[in-house]
């Protein structure tokens, strides 16, 4: 028995060698935390996947309004967004011209002649009826001349054809001559006078020419070009200046009238029209600027720049505008 008693003692398993070690537990309890925890923060929910939702929501929302809109019949009611609407006095539309003089008249003879006195200089301003060119009038002073002797001379053959009138109806009264006669010295009389009138009208024609040759401004403005000096033989077509053929003596224009000459695109024209209001200001001279409006539209386009032409006429101009520099046109809304 205590042979067997010892043997089962052996057997035993003792006390201390039931316990197993903690420490693989706890490694493993660890590591379900950590996962848990992993997971918790992958699965809060965070601003970025909201926006990412809500755009995919959107995204989704838009592609189902393309294809409700596709598949919608023609005949249907639509509701569209309107283009923003600019504010009054606002650009529109922005281009680059040149300042130009709305009126240049150029001051011609109207015969061939010597410059005997020209009174003016580029840049001078002149009046209405200033004289400012005087031809030579020494030819046209001699006709005068002429032709006042001539009206004189016609003036004594009507007085004594009406002389041998008169005196030819005493003669009829008393039976001396004849009626025919009478008749003759009648008709002699009319002719007289129908030479009479014509040569009053050559009188009248040496005068006009006369008074050519005083060359006075027909407008208050600026001499802008001068084409011609004293002694020079000027026509009504000469070759003054650098501009080649010429029929002018001196250029004028008005200084406060001028307008902006553009070039539109096509693309461009729907949004100018006339009387629209404009603002002007000189590249020379940015910080100026004018009122204006459109004065003008060409009647045709240019086909091979496939632009317009627009005149903006501008108000109260003043001395900083200078004409053939450029200037810059905002054309505003309404």
């Amino acid at each position: 028995m205590s042979l067997n008693a010892e043997k089962l003692k052996a057997l035993e398993i003792r006390p201390e060698a039931k316990t197993r070690s903690q420490g693989g537990l706890w490694i493993i309890f660890l590591g379900i935390l950590a996962v848990c925890a992993i997971c918790a923060y992958l699965a809060w929910p965070r601003e970025e996947d909201s926006r990412r939702v809500a755009g995919g929501k959107k995204g989704a929302a838009t592609a189902a309004s393309s294809e409700a809109a596709a598949n919608t019949p023609a005949h249907a009611n639509t509701v569209t967004a309107s283009a923003p609407v600019k504010e009054a006095g606002a650009s529109v539309l922005t281009v680059s011209g040149y300042i130009v003089n709305r009126e240049r008249i150029e001051l011609s003879p109207r015969f061939m002649g010597v410059v005997k006195w020209i009174g003016v200089k580029k840049g001078d301003a002149v009046t209405n009826g200033q004289v400012v060119v005087l031809l030579d009038d020494a030819e046209q002073k001699a006709r005068v001349a002429e032709a006042e002797g001539r009206l004189a001379s016609a003036r004594v053959v009507v007085a004594k054809a009406e002389l041998d009138q008169e005196r030819m109806r005493k003669l009829i009264a008393s039976q001396i001559e004849t009626k025919q006669t009478e008749d003759d010295l009648r008709l002699r009389v009319e002719s007289a006078k129908a030479s009479l009138k014509e040569v009053e009208g050559g009188f009248q024609l040496a005068r006009t020419y006369l008074d050519w040759t005083v060359i006075r401004s027909p407008i208050n403005g600026v001499v802008v070009e001068k084409l011609v000096d004293p002694n020079e033989l000027v026509t009504p077509q000469s070759f003054g200046g650098t501009r080649g053929p010429s029929t002018a003596l001196i250029a004028l224009a008005d200084p406060k009238d001028l307008q902006v000459e553009c070039d539109l695109n096509e693309a461009d024209l729907a949004k100018v029209y006339l009387n629209q209001k404009c603002r002007v200001s000189p590249e020379a001279y940015p910080d100026k600027s004018y009122e204006g409006y459109v004065a003008e539209r060409a009647p045709e386009a240019n086909r091979q720049k496939g632009t317009l032409q627009v005149k903006v006429q501008i108000k109260n101009p003043d001395h900083f505008l200078t004409p053939e520099l450029s200037a810059k046109v905002d054309f505003l809304a309404k």
